[in-house]
């Protein structure tokens, strides 16, 4: 939360694209002087002081796609362009869900209905996933691995595990401490992306707890692609 406070720390990492879940609206995004002001902003939600905002630092303008349901509360579809070239971000902050204890379930819904969407050539899924492979269930239909086997069937991949051969579940990094506890260690955060994107793709990293504990209870995933 609270981002117009944090805005400064992830910018040091020179970022074109920020997705932050549990953003203010842009009408409470009032930074400190001399914070670099972002060119483009789409943000999302009920609550003013806690949506999703997707923020651009680059030429790139973020607009939501037609195909959008808004059924599937923070899981929105954008189209994401600058003058000579556009993808597709489906970026995620997971709810659970009224009637059930799985957040998975959400996500699985939704990368079904936008299931077209999916055999896009330039797309990514990023964001809050809340769900992992250690709380697979048996005969759940909604399961995490589910959710990845059904984007690796569309040729999409995460990157964090292309990138240092991890299987889901038995991640050597966390991104979320719970209540930023570090025996609370969860890696619940992704960034999936299409073939186009995974043979671009140059780096991976997952901020430190000694650097962002002290402002958030997830570390930032910043994936880095080649032009």
């Amino acid at each position: 939360m609270a981002f117009r406070k944090k805005a400064e720390f992830i910018l040091t990492e020179k970022p074109d694209i920020i997705i932050v879940p549990e953003s203010e609206s842009p009408e409470k995004l009032k930074f400190k002087k001399g914070i670099e002001i972002p060119n483009n902003v789409f943000w999302y939600g009920d609550n003013l002081n806690k949506g999703i905002g997707v923020y651009s630092y680059s030429e790139f303008k973020i607009s939501l796609i037609e195909e959008h349901n808004p059924d599937f509360r923070y899981v929105l579809p954008l189209s994401i362009r600058s003058n000579d070239f556009e993808f597709v971000l489906l970026a995620i902050w997971c709810q659970k869900p009224e009637k059930h204890d799985n957040y998975g379930i959400h996500t699985w819904n939704a990368i079904n209905y936008y299931n077209e969407l999916l055999n896009t050539e330039k797309i990514m899924i990023a964001g809050d996933f809340n769900s992992s492979a250690i709380w697979d269930r048996p005969r759940r239909e909604a399961n995490h691995t589910n959710i990845v086997n059904h984007l690796s069937d569309k040729g999409i991949k995460s990157t964090y595990h292309f990138f240092y051969k991890q299987e889901q579940g038995k991640e050597k990094d966390a991104t979320l401490f719970m209540h930023k506890k570090i025996e609370r260690p969860y890696h619940i955060d992704f960034c999936f992306a299409s073939e186009y994107f995974i043979k671009r793709l140059k780096d991976v990293k997952i901020g430190t707890y000694e650097k962002w504990m002290k402002y958030s209870d997830h570390k930032p995933i910043i994936i880095d692609f080649e032009d």
